[in-house]
């Protein structure tokens, strides 16, 4: 075990966080360890915003569902799908191009911010610091668009909050790996089955423990509840429209 595996390992989300700045070099830092992330084709195709003003981390708190953390948090990262930039780039090297968004370019500018942000997550933990994504950006995006001033072809994936941990909780357990890894091709049915329920059982024990002994719940009834009705965002697919992204 080295140390880097140790740090991947130790991994867990924090809602908690000191009141402690993120100095503007160790930003510079983290930032740099997210472009150091791999890119298709090097168009690096997302942007940061990083908000620290107490209004707009207060109205971000707002609109991703009342989450406190990410106005307690010091330093709030927006990660952003940006086709916009690519463009504009398009543009200086040929004033008649015009970017035509579809379904590849949407999906690679979401998993060049995804790449990008894990990158940072690292960063800032190897450097003490913790954070938690916030999915949660995504409810009422339009908002956070006029609130961050996006400009068309640029969307929010998710929100990071970063700060000096102000908890220690429990890692949460993951799936086993044999529902997450195929050796040379796809398990069948019964072999999930079988690992979920496994796992069912782990986080049954873990939610009873993290809840105090108040919830019984496993993990299969948490995703079928998570994974319905106004949890799904449905409003997205018009919200991407109008900022000119196109599934094609």
């Amino acid at each position: 075990m080295n140390e880097t595996l140790r740090l991947l390992l130790a991994h867990r989300s924090i809602r908690r966080f000191r009141p402690d700045p993120v100095p503007a070099e160790t930003v510079e830092r983290i930032i740099g360890a997210a472009q150091a992330a791999s890119t298709s084709s090097n168009i690096q195709a997302y942007s940061v915003v990083g908000v620290t003003d107490a209004g707009a981390k207060r109205r971000l708190a707002e609109l991703t569902g009342g989450q406190r953390h990410v106005e307690q948090c010091p330093l709030f990262l927006v990660w952003c799908a940006d086709l916009h930039r690519l463009q504009l780039a398009g543009r200086i090297a040929n004033p008649a191009f015009a970017l035509e968004p579809n379904v590849e370019t949407f999906l690679l500018a979401t998993v060049d911010a995804a790449l990008a942000a894990q990158n940072a997550a690292v960063a800032a933990e190897s450097l003490g610091y913790g954070i938690v994504y916030i999915g949660g950006i995504r409810n009422r995006p339009a908002e956070v668009t006029e609130l961050l001033g996006l400009p068309q072809l640029v969307y929010p994936v998710f929100g990071m909050c970063v700060g000096v941990p102000d908890q220690q909780p429990d890692p949460r357990p993951r799936l086993p790996q044999s529902a997450v890894y195929h050796s040379g091709r796809y398990s069948d049915d019964d072999a999930l089955e079988a690992a979920v329920r496994e796992y069912d059982e782990t986080m049954r024990s873990y939610y009873a423990r993290r809840a105090g002994g108040g919830r019984d719940t496993v993990w299969s009834k948490e995703m079928a509840n998570r994974l319905s009705g106004a949890n799904l965002r449905r409003h997205l697919h018009d919200y991407l429209l109008a900022q000119g992204f196109e599934f094609r």
